[in-house]
């Protein structure tokens, strides 16, 4: 049995009645660690109202929060930890995409390490990523993660204050590189932000995802 096997039923928040989102494209919300479903789920006011919106819960207890995985670094931490998280978004999206023309994924911080896990896990699934004051991970030489058929033409929003304190050095050390090696990349700098979301930041994230998938 692993990780992936003891997880709880996906807990799934949309922004509107389920029935009503049918046929619309799907933008999924991947909150942070120890925060829930409900965290990203009031900017959907705040993006274009074409998308149908789903905020997902991670798996595992964090305090009074969730987690998708061990904090990288931690003694838990595992690329493995990384795949069974995906593995749990996979099971729902699985379920429900067929009801959606495209899929796009929006991650905060830990969020936008899950956003990016599951791009590089299924390259041709997604129609674009946002990320938010997130990091993409170090998977090594991980064969499921499938870089190489990334040709950098997908989509893919980074925003993020220079003065985060919580995304260390290395983490965005490593995400610069596997940005401009795989993605079109769209990466704006903001100030004042930290380790946090602003006004200005939706206004950006809205235009890039009329142009990017609404107007595609």
């Amino acid at each position: 049995m692993t990780l992936a096997d003891a997880f709880p039923a996906p807990v799934v928040l949309w922004s509107k009645p389920e029935e009503a989102t049918a046929g619309k494209p799907l933008l999924v919300l991947l909150h942070g660690y120890g925060a829930n479903e409900q965290d990203l789920l009031g900017l959907a006011d705040m993006l274009p109202q074409d998308f149908a919106v789903a905020s997902v819960r991670a798996p595992i207890t964090m305090g009074p929060g969730f987690s998708w995985f061990p904090l990288v670094g931690s003694a838990d931490y595992s690329v493995q930890a990384v795949k069974d998280a995906a593995a749990y978004v996979f099971g729902w999206l699985d379920a429900v995409k067929a009801n959606h023309p495209s899929v796009t994924l929006l991650g905060f911080s830990m969020g936008m390490a899950m956003a990016t896990t599951l791009l590089r896990q299924r390259p041709a699934d997604f129609a674009a990523v946002v990320g938010l004051s997130g990091f993409a991970i170090d998977a090594g030489d991980d064969p499921s993660f499938r870089d190489g058929e990334l040709d950098g033409t997908l989509p893919l929003f980074w925003g993020r204050d220079q003065q985060d304190p919580v995304i260390t050095p290395d983490k965005i050390e490593y995400t610069m590189g596997w940005v401009r090696k795989h993605v079109k990349l769209t990466k704006v700098l903001y100030s004042g932000m930290w380790h946090g979301i602003n006004q200005q930041e939706l206004g950006h994230v809205s235009e890039f995802l009329t142009h990017e998938v609404l107007n595609k």
